[in-house]
């Protein structure tokens, strides 16, 4: 069954074009009852990313080979990651023109759900059950409010360090002596001395690595409450551990802000930075944008914090919900649940996207994760199952995650503070007293 892809480049058309799309697209509000008995069920689903797209629809391929007499017919539409956000938003506020199935990207999702589980999102909890056992926990808390669970996470995300061995083995550095923050303050210092290149990344634009340091330190950027907390002793001693490794140049700003843009990739593939610490799916970055450092990439375990309270967390990630106002919301969320947490969709999540699946059963099957034919496979120096088992018992879950204030404290982050104390120069206690002085005043305290 052919499954069809739209593209929507919604910037120009404005927000008139996206209230008319919305009142135009079948979906959640649709008249349309399920599938009789044999009949393909349509669902209405919005994606941010092509790739995400392909990825669905191989899903629903396998689903129907599986499922004979329950097929589904995916209708994907592919928007821009703001347009494809704001379009839901509007949808969501005039509660009309609602797809069925939706991703939405982890900084976003708490504009759609509250703590106290109110929210347009269907409560997948028992959908989720044949396949709970085998996925990482705090993945799915990532998308639970309160005792509902209202997205299926794309994958772990579990935060990996990225070595290019060839560059790191002209200046005698080991990177596999690298355990701790200090570690890799030590040898990026050397590095820089001896090349006067950069090392580490310091990014202005996203917020990744931090979140990973305050959850090694036990923190969080709100307190026990869920009041906004920016400036708590854990986030300022973060910052002040990579403004200290600014200074030893062992990290440096990049180009387009952070690693994942195409200014970075230029970079990076070009010998610019040797070492990069991001989550897992980035493997999928240097297999498509770097092709010149094939072969000479090392994956390890990230940073640490000596004594500290994890060995990582997931970052970034989308939550793939269920519209409940969806006439076809139960069969939605069973094809979603196969779609996001089975064994063959996570075996997929790897071998298609090159993201660290949710479910732990694919990590033990050598089959899948050693197969020399695998491009990731091929690409690596080493493997990054082996990577993900070690630290698999100190996975942890960073809690301002949930916070429905989040995407806020992104933004100040990102357009404001980083580039404050990255670029400026600024001590990170004064950037971060300011950012929670200007949060309060946004949200109050």
């Amino acid at each position: 069954m052919a499954v069809p892809r739209r593209f929507l480049p919604l910037a120009a058309a404005g927000v008139a074009g996206l209230l008319m799309l919305s009142a135009c697209s079948g979906g959640a509000d649709s008249d349309a009852a399920p599938a009789a008995d044999g009949e393909a069920t349509t669902l209405d689903m919005w994606v941010f990313a092509e790739l995400h797209a392909a990825y669905y629809e191989q899903m629903a391929e396998e689903w129907n080979e599986q499922n004979p007499k329950r097929p589904v017919d995916l209708d994907v539409t592919v928007y821009p990651y703001d347009d494809m956000h704001n379009k839901l938003q509007l949808a969501v506020n005039a509660k009309a023109g609602l797809p069925d199935v939706v991703d939405i990207e982890v900084s976003k999702f708490s504009n759609f759900v509250t703590a106290d589980g109110k929210t347009p999102l269907m409560d997948l909890s028992e959908a989720a059950k044949p396949y709970q056992d085998d996925i990482v926990q705090a993945r799915l808390d990532l998308y639970s409010r309160a005792d509902g669970m209202y997205g299926f996470p794309m994958h772990v995300g579990a935060f990996v360090a990225f070595y290019n061995t060839a560059l790191l083995e002209a200046q005698g550095i080991d990177y596999t002596t690298i355990e701790t923050w200090d570690d890799f303050e030590a040898a990026g210092a050397a590095y820089n001395q001896a090349t006067g290149k950069a090392f580490g990344v310091a990014s202005t634009s996203v917020d990744f690595v931090e979140p990973l340091i305050v959850a090694q330190l036990g923190g969080s950027f709100f307190d026990e409450d869920g009041a906004v907390a920016v400036n708590s002793p854990e986030v300022v001693e973060a910052l002040e551990l990579e403004q200290r490794m600014l200074d030893a140049g062992a990290i440096s700003t990049i180009p387009g802000g952070g690693p994942d843009t195409d200014e970075a990739f230029g970079a990076i593939n070009r010998g610019d930075y040797a070492a990069i610490v991001y989550p897992a799916w980035y493997t999928s970055r240097f297999v498509d944008y770097m092709p010149d450092l094939a072969g000479d990439v090392a994956i390890a375990p990230a940073p640490v914090i000596e004594g500290g309270d994890v060995a990582t967390i997931g970052g970034g990630g989308t939550g793939t919900a269920v519209i409940e106002s969806s006439k076809k919301k139960d069969f939605a969320a069973e094809w979603l649940a196969f779609a996001k947490l089975s064994p063959e969709a996570n075996v997929a999540v790897w071998e298609v996207l090159g993201f660290d699946p949710v479910n732990m059963s694919v990590w033990e099957n050598e089959a899948v994760t050693h197969n020399p034919d695998n491009k990731f496979n091929k690409y690596f120096k080493t493997n990054l199952f082996d990577v993900l088992n070690e630290v698999k018992a100190d996975i942890g879950h960073f809690g301002a995650f949930t916070n429905p204030n989040l995407p806020k404290v992104d933004d100040i982050f990102t357009t404001v503070t980083w580039t404050q104390i990255f670029e400026n120069g600024m001590a990170p206690q004064e950037a971060l007293d300011q950012a929670q002085k200007d949060l309060e005043n946004q949200i109050g305290k």
